[in-house]
């Protein structure tokens, strides 16, 4: 797969949506690098568990903006596939912006599976993080997480494959000629 120019495709979703796994697929089938500097990233680094970090960051605006403002900044360095949260919004220079979607239900399940423990508690954390996450996106960026009408490919997660998303977004790449 050849490039048109120096690419930078962003891609976004809730969590549990699968945007690690279709970054990471993405950015390995193009040869490009893949960007996914989040809140877990900044856990390991601060020796703090996930859910620490979320409740810090209720009320310290500092960790978001920091993952934000750092992951763009890889971004810009170079061709990549962006892949968090807040990507299609933050990374206004990207070439190609995906929303990956997917219900509740298929969420909550895809992290059990990814990470064991009690599946009512995982929809609980996540109905929490979702909520927590909508709110201080809209308080720090005026940006709404669930306005992702502008992108250029929405993909239901629940209905395909990581593999078959991939296709799916190269099979775009194609067509608006950004990839060869």
């Amino acid at each position: 797969m050849k490039l048109t120019k120096d690419l930078r495709i962003a891609i976004s979703g809730k969590s549990g949506c699968g945007n690690t796994t279709v970054s990471g697929l993405l950015a390995k089938k193009l040869g490009i690098t893949l960007i996914n500097y989040t809140f877990r990233q900044l856990a390991e680094e601060k020796g703090m568990t996930l859910k620490e970090v979320i409740e810090k960051a209720k009320n310290d605006d500092s960790y978001d903006k920091y993952v934000d403002s750092h992951q763009v900044e890889l971004a810009l360095k170079e061709p990549c596939v962006l892949g968090s949260r807040l990507a299609i919004w933050m990374l206004k220079e990207a070439d190609f912006k995906v929303y990956l979607y997917a219900d509740e239900d298929t969420r909550a399940n895809r992290v059990f599976t990814r990470e064991g423990g009690d599946l009512q508690e995982i929809k609980a954390f996540t109905a929490m993080r979702d909520s927590e996450d909508t709110r201080r996106y809209k308080e720090f960026y005026n940006i709404d997480n669930n306005d992702y009408s502008f992108v250029d490919l929405i993909i239901d997660t629940s209905k395909y494959t990581p593999e078959q998303e991939v296709k799916l977004i190269i099979d775009k790449l194609k067509e608006k000629k950004l990839v060869r």
